[in-house]
């Protein structure tokens, strides 16, 4: 097992203790959510200052390049974890492959934006509270991982073979906290906003940089290449990484 899966699994247990304890929190302490409402961020510390700073400075991981702390999935956009190949670019196969990909990523951002809208509908009907939302992107803050680490259903719906070329890989804080765009606090602006950044920074990236974004032509997003590992089946893929030049010159030309 990698040191970048090993780090992830103590992540994702750590997610579900913080969801275990907010959960708990709903019940003796309701009040603690006051963070949620208006510049109540401002007025006393609470344990949910800890989780905000620690939801900025993943954030903030996803706009700065980092070299090896960060899953290369997260920072394939930077110049840094570019690995160009040696051959001529085909402009027009990559120009069709982002096409795609962006297609279906586009397609998921839709459903994702329908499911907000119910959620917000509830919560303006009063059928469910500001703690649930909060709850809500809690609870997709330990899906993350899930999805990392065990099971993506959007790798599905975009036909991406693993998280290391995944076409929204840093869609993830947007998506999170998205339930809390319909509550009006520093708290909540806040990390929306900063998650918009991230999703602005990786977008334009992607329009900009293409080569960085696809496996035929960033060398580093190769399966023989991979040193993060956080895929199930890295094995597999491995074993037949020697093929992969082969197939790789044939999709190029």
């Amino acid at each position: 097992m990698s040191k970048t899966r090993k780090r992830y699994i103590i992540r994702l247990i750590c997610r579900c203790v913080i969801l275990i304890f907010c959960t708990v929190l709903c019940f003796v302490s309701p009040k603690s959510f006051d963070i949620l409402d208006g510049m109540n961020f401002f007025k006393s510390f609470s344990v949910f200052h800890i989780l905000w700073v620690i939801w900025i400075i993943d954030m903030l991981l996803q706009v700065i390049p980092v070299k090896n702390e960060v899953p290369l999935g997260s920072q394939k956009l930077f110049a840094n974890r570019f690995k160009p190949i040696r051959e001529k670019i085909n402009r027009k196969a990559l120009k069709k492959h982002i096409t795609s990909t962006t297609s279906s990523a586009y397609m998921v951002m839709i459903l994702w934006a329908a499911l907000i809208a119910v959620i917000g509908v509830l919560y303006f009907y009063g059928i469910i509270s500001k703690i649930a939302l909060f709850m809500i992107s809690v609870l997709f803050y330990v899906c993350d991982l899930i999805c990392v680490l065990i099971w993506c259903p959007f790798r599905l719906m975009m036909r991406t073979k693993c998280c290391t070329t995944c076409r929204i890989f840093n869609w993830d804080h947007l998506m999170m906290f998205s339930p809390m765009i319909f509550i009006w606090s520093f708290y909540s602006v806040s990390l929306w906003a900063m998650a918009v950044l991230a999703f602005i920074v990786w977008e334009l990236c992607i329009l900009l940089y293409p080569e960085r974004f696809w496996e035929v032509t960033n060398t580093a997003l190769q399966c023989s290449e991979c040193t993060d590992k956080l895929c199930t089946q890295y094995c597999q893929k491995l074993r037949k990484g020697h093929d992969a030049p082969h197939k790789l010159r044939s999709d190029i030309q």
